[in-house]
């Protein structure tokens, strides 16, 4: 093979991609490669992340939630006797960032999986609370200042924009991006003034949707213009942030009503205080 590297049948896998309405013509016989033999399989692990034959990301939700869960029983195991900033610590090493490794590749996913991901930051944050499993997951979400997972896909997804625009994403990726200026016959458009990016044109919403140039353009027209102007990462990180923070909680009070009979009644001075906090929107920034 090239640069004198082998082939190793033991670790060598082949997968075969097609929409779920095709699986059924995919070839399911052993593929020679030069004198080796590979056989084709449903799922490959690829830098973390577990592709599947149909392109659902079925294969690395579920990958990613059971790990999850490990580590959340794991720290439940010692949570008596740890102080609440090195739960949170904990939480954020070996939970959340499991969540958002590398999201960016599950937009467009099925809301049933994004729902799975998201019982892994509820469960978290009861956890942080020693909340009950019935209580109302809002206020702590709020609290936290936690997004929820689309929103953190979207996050993910424009920052990653951002680079490419701005010269730090690798070539390959900023490539795949076309500013609406670049072409000639919108250069005299008013919108022309805006950073706005071509969004090309696609067969299919379950694959040509979620391919990276069309998601990740769509995405990035969706932001406010105050946003995509912004000249500083820190800034676009913090700005972006905010704007889905109020997409993913609604900025008004809420009536005592809306609060679980827990919360309502106020059990502990930790309990109080979450809920004064969350009847008048004052989050505690610890993301």
């Amino acid at each position: 093979m090239a640069n004198r590297l082998q082939l190793n049948p033991a670790k060598s896998e082949i997968l075969w991609c097609a929409s779920t309405r095709r699986q059924h013509q995919i070839p399911t016989g052993p593929v020679r490669i030069g004198n080796t033999t590979v056989l084709p399989v449903s799922q490959v692990p690829d830098l973390g992340v577990h592709l599947d034959a149909d392109v659902t990301m079925k294969a690395h939700v579920t990958a990613t939630v059971r790990a999850c869960f490990s580590a959340l029983r794991q720290i439940r195991s010692v949570r008596r006797c740890l102080p609440r900033h090195a739960l949170l610590t904990l939480i954020r090493a070996l939970v959340v960032s499991k969540v958002d490794y590398c999201n960016s590749v599950l937009i467009g996913a099925p809301g049933h999986l994004l729902n799975r991901l998201q019982s892994v930051l509820n469960a978290a944050a009861r956890l942080i609370f020693a909340a009950r499993k019935r209580e109302h997951i809002t206020p702590l979400l709020h609290e936290l200042h936690w997004i929820r997972v689309p929103e953190r896909i979207k996050f993910r997804l424009c920052v990653l924009v951002y680079g490419c625009l701005h010269g730090t994403a690798p070539s390959y990726l900023a490539e795949s991006l076309q500013l609406s200026t670049d072409v000639a016959a919108r250069r005299r458009l008013r919108s022309a003034a805006s950073p706005t990016l071509l969004v090309p044109s696609s067969r299919r919403s379950t694959l040509g949707d979620r391919s990276s140039p069309v998601a990740a353009s769509r995405a990035w027209n969706s932001l406010p213009a105050a946003i995509r102007d912004t000249l500083s990462l820190l800034c676009f990180r913090q700005r972006l942030k905010s704007s889905l923070f109020q997409s993913s909680f609604t900025v008004s009070p809420v009536p005592v009503t809306a609060l679980s009979p827990w919360l309502r009644r106020g059990h502990g001075t930790a309990c109080r205080d979450l809920s004064y906090r969350y009847l008048h929107w004052r989050p505690l920034d610890v993301s």
